[in-house]
């Protein structure tokens, strides 16, 4: 597919409005695409967002329920977590598996890579299906309190299709998966 490579947009000013370990907002000052001058911020992501969609033998799965301070509401989702820019991120999909679930895999397949919010972030999502897996005791973190439920992967799905899943990583996972199953391909 043919698209433009050049950027419309121009920068003439910026400046850091926020900056902790995790995030950065940088306000610009900008002129637009159509020549007009207006102002647009960013919000940096300083780790990579990484999902693990397990996956048993039996088309099992894992949710992680947690409690999400940004929403302000309980949250079903895949394992999830963060890893560092400059580290390889199946290293870090492989700590968030056990830290979460306490379960390991011996076979990993990267299945997506997402931009989650690219209209105001650049945040970069990394999935992975892991299958034969075996279970030992989950490493949570002391900011996450988890409950861990294993559920037939069609249940997943229907709870997906029904809304009952909302966290965008999960969302794309499970229709991912769901299309790899049909495809005869997982």
């Amino acid at each position: 597919m043919l698209h433009p490579e050049n950027n419309p947009w121009k920068i003439t000013s910026e400046k850091v409005i926020y900056d902790n370990p995790w995030i950065n907002l940088t306000e610009y000052q900008v002129i637009n695409p159509s020549g007009n001058p207006g102002i647009y911020g960013k919000v940096h992501y300083k780790n990579l967002a990484i999902g693990v969609l397990p996956l048993d033998d039996e088309l099992n799965t894992y949710l992680v329920g947690q409690y999400r301070f940004a929403l302000n509401q309980y949250s079903w989702e895949m394992p999830e977590g963060g890893g560092l820019d400059h580290t390889d991120p199946l290293d870090a999909a492989k700590r968030e598996l056990l830290e979460e679930t306490g379960l390991k895999a011996n076979r990993w397949t990267e299945i997506q890579r997402l931009h989650l919010s690219n209209s105001v972030s650049d945040e970069l999502s990394i999935i992975y299906v892991a299958r034969d897996l075996a279970q030992f005791e989950a490493e949570p973190e002391d900011t996450e309190q988890l409950i861990v439920k294993k559920l037939p992967f069609a249940s997943v799905y229907q709870m997906v299709c029904d809304g009952e899943i909302t966290d965008a990583m999960t969302v794309a996972a499970v229709l991912k998966v769901q299309l790899l199953i049909i495809e005869n391909r997982i």
